[in-house]
């Protein structure tokens, strides 16, 4: 069986990768910088450089493809959701043009709503858009990855975090490497079709409060968080240098899950996976500050 990853040296993706060489599989592997797929892995993979957002590049590269563990890129332009569109409409000319027959997709918690969670809206678009061609497609609907806090390592270390949800509300976080694994085995497993949507909620749902508690005793420092107004945060995000609309977009992955959000599947031991939050810090952050 051929198999593609996109975005393989993301988070999840290069977890991907190497899962699926250790399992025997020489996967194909699609990236806009094929030079810094890092050595060894070049050796156990074909690489084609290909950018997720270009229609005929993604045909062009999956030329032969049974499964593919696709993920929509992170935007870059003005026009956030615009981008979504674009890789949205390059698996799908993909899967058409090449008869895909199995797709794995890295989704969101919140793409059940459809509209009204910022960014995330794109992604339950690309879900929509896969449930239309009737091929076997497998949304996975992950939790907030823990690398996020990669980007906090400034406010890390001057002692406080901010954000726009109630940070007593407790929500799913998941490590990358959790969902790589449950991407990897759902490429590998031959048993299913049809639309499934598999959630990846991390081991355990956490507050904002109780993550900057762990953070402080991780790391020794003194981390608190708290709860500043949408208005506050979007002009945090234009200081940044953000444009305006997206800007609104990342607010928007936030807000869309706030004020009685539940999600549409279920904390449960299939969603639940093993990797904590302590020992990501430990290993992951407290080098990185």
């Amino acid at each position: 069986m051929r198999i593609a990853v996109t975005t393989p040296l993301g988070h999840v993706g290069h977890h991907v990768t190497t899962m699926l060489i250790r399992a025997g599989v020489r996967p194909l592997l699609l990236t806009r910088h094929p030079g810094s797929i890092p050595a060894g892995i070049d050796e156990c993979a074909d690489v084609v450089e290909a950018d997720s957002r270009t229609p005929s590049d993604v045909v062009a590269a999956t030329v032969g493809v049974d499964a593919i563990y696709w993920v929509d890129p992170p935007a870059e332009s003005a026009d956030p959701l615009a981008d979504y569109a674009r890789a949205t409409e390059a698996i799908r000319a993909a899967v058409e043009s090449n008869g895909i027959g199995r797709v794995v997709f890295q989704s969101s918690v919140g793409a059940e709503k459809r509209r009204g969670a910022g960014e995330i809206d794109g992604l339950a678009a690309t879900e929509v858009a896969l449930d239309r061609l009737g091929v076997a497609a497998t949304h996975l609907r992950c939790g907030y990855f823990f690398t996020n806090l990669l980007f906090e390592t400034e406010s890390i270390t001057a002692g406080l975090l901010q954000t726009v949800l109630p940070v007593d509300s407790p929500m799913s976080w998941v490590a990358p490497r959790d969902i790589a694994e449950v991407a990897t085995t759902t490429l590998l497993n031959g048993d299913w079709s049809g639309r499934r949507v598999q959630a990846v909620h991390g081991p355990e749902d956490l507050t904002w409060a109780q993550v900057a508690s762990i953070l402080s005793e991780e790391t020794g420092r003194n981390v608190r968080v708290e709860q500043i107004t949408d208005e506050d945060m979007t002009q945090q995000y234009l200081a940044a240098g953000m444009p305006p609309a997206m800007a609104d977009a990342v607010l928007g992955m936030s807000v869309g899950l706030r004020d009685g959000f539940v999600p549409e599947q279920q904390r449960s031991l299939v969603t639940t996976t093993p990797t904590q939050l302590r020992g990501w810090i430990r290993e992951e952050l407290v080098p990185a500050l």
